[in-house]
């Protein structure tokens, strides 16, 4: 990871010191994500300070200096002007640091990582590629835990670190729940799939729904009107809001207006949901190298819901990155 535009962002916002706890921003800078407490600490350059039990697989995958993390006293040794502390650090651990420095809140990292570098994006086609043949290779079982259970374990198999997320497999009057858990429940119609692999760290979500009869095709066929029509005006330069305003419209002339509750997609990459989101309130510009999702849906309760999702990414114009049918048939 070349460091020089985060430290220039840095300077900009007057910030000598960057102190960086969250696990994503410890591998966008250093390639190794941690799994227990670690502490990046950027400057003109970069240390990270790890514990004993995970220091060896940092020292073989890191690409920054590596060191023993022994106290957070020690770390603090290490800082130096005003230090930048990370929107999401606990507020016990933002106490101990700010009594010593003078501290500035800052996303300075988040806001590098929304521009995708094209390891990176080879990396979310990879985990996508993963989830998409898992699906495939999944038998549809009578109730929507094996269903899950037998995904996520072709995830694995297939060279997922991990789900992306618990996956979600709704199906009958529960597909009108955005982010049903999964039950014991027998299998009904229709089904809701929502699924990610996680590839070298980056991450994959996709959606698809399986319908079976008239009513449950006639709301597909709008929510993929609506899908089709936003991914069609993605390209830099779009606000982030216009997209979400064209699926939203689409759904409205259809009479189902309250019935899509959510936004239209969010971004992705090491972590699932990141910048920018799809939605009424971003006005955000959309720019070159984003990787984002689309994901209209239709949700009527107590009767059923559609979505269908599927991962951008913004070079002139949309590039749509899966690779499986839109419409799965069992």
């Amino acid at each position: 990871m070349d460091f020089k535009d985060v430290i220039d962002a840095m300077h900009s916002q007057e910030i000598d010191s960057l102190i960086i706890f969250k696990p994503e921003n410890i591998a966008y800078l250093s390639g190794f994500k941690p799994s227990s407490s670690s502490i990046l600490i950027l400057k003109d350059d970069a240390v990270l300070f790890t514990s004993k039990m995970e220091i060896d697989n940092a020292l073989n995958q890191s690409k920054v200096q590596v060191a023993e993390l022994k106290s957070l006293n020690e770390v603090k040794k290490t800082l130096q002007g005003t230090v930048g502390i990370e929107n999401s650090l606990s507020v016990f651990t933002y106490k101990k640091i700010c009594n010593d420095f003078k501290t500035k809140l800052t996303d300075v990292v988040e806001s590098s990582r929304i521009i995708k570098a094209d390891y990176e994006v080879k990396c979310i086609e990879n985990a996508i590629k993963i989830a998409e043949n898992s699906l495939m290779n999944t038998e549809i079982f009578e109730t929507e835990n094996k269903i899950a259970a037998e995904l996520e374990f072709n995830m694995k198999m297939e060279g997922s670190i991990k789900p992306a997320f618990d996956t979600i497999v709704a199906s009958g009057v529960r597909s009108s729940l955005p982010h049903a858990t999964v039950t014991l429940n027998k299998l009904e119609f229709p089904v809701v799939i929502d699924w990610g692999a996680v590839y070298n760290n980056y991450c994959s979500d996709t959606t698809r729904t399986i319908i079976k009869n008239e009513k449950q095709a006639e709301l597909f066929e709008i929510v993929l009107e609506a899908q089709k029509k936003a991914i069609k005006v993605i390209k830099p330069g779009i606000k982030a809001s216009y997209v979400d305003k064209v699926a939203r419209k689409v759904i409205e002339d259809y009479g189902y207006g309250s019935n899509f509750i959510h936004s239209t997609g969010h971004g992705l990459g090491l972590e699932v949901h990141e910048k920018p989101l799809l939605s009424q309130s971003d006005k955000s510009k959309l720019q070159e190298g984003m990787v984002i999702t689309v994901e209209p849906g239709i949700y009527i309760k107590d009767e059923f819901g559609v979505r269908i999702e599927d991962v951008v990414l913004i070079k002139k114009n949309a590039v749509r990155l899966n690779k499986i049918k839109t419409e799965i048939t069992l």
